[in-house]
């Protein structure tokens, strides 16, 4: 396939699948502006590498993981920044963002570490099947089972509480 039509068939894709890469984005960051921010960067970066796209066949995991790769990337450096002191951050919040509909699940699932968490939202809420989400992550398909089962222990324990 030649490098045109590639790049549309990655365009329409995007375009065809954008609510639920945003969605993807967004349970990892927690705020619409860098979940936008994430699926700008993903795009460009699909645009930029899209030779390694070996068969495009395979679309759909291949730009979940470069939506996952750059929201971890973007945690990262938020990590490393120096955060704001809190009445600063406390005068510009509104609270308009806050409104969960199960608080306590959503609180269970951010608090799971981020390859538990991964499979959770990608099994879940993006309903993707386990094969697809250990081609998305690069693992084998057992070590995605396990940790799913892991997780779901770990969500029950922390729900129960």
């Amino acid at each position: 396939m030649d490098k045109k039509n590639l790049k549309l068939q990655i365009a329409d894709h995007v375009m065809e699948y954008k609510e639920n890469y945003y969605r993807l984005a967004y349970s990892y960051v927690r705020n619409p502006h860098d979940a936008l921010d994430i699926i700008q960067d993903s795009i460009a970066k699909a645009l930029a590498s899209r030779e390694t796209l070996k068969n495009p066949d395979t679309i759909k995991t291949w730009f979940y993981r470069i939506v996952i790769n750059t929201a971890l990337d973007l945690l990262r450096k938020q990590k490393r920044e120096v955060a704001a002191a809190g009445e600063i951050l406390t005068h510009y919040d509104s609270g308009a963002l806050d409104r969960y509909q199960d608080i306590d699940l959503e609180a269970a699932i951010q608090e799971l570490p981020a390859q538990y968490r991964s499979i959770i939202i990608l099994r879940f809420f993006e309903d993707l099947k386990l094969e697809e989400i250990a081609e998305i992550l690069n693992e084998n398909i057992n070590t995605v089972k396990t940790r799913l089962y892991n997780s779901l222990a770990k969500l029950r324990i922390t729900m129960e509480d």
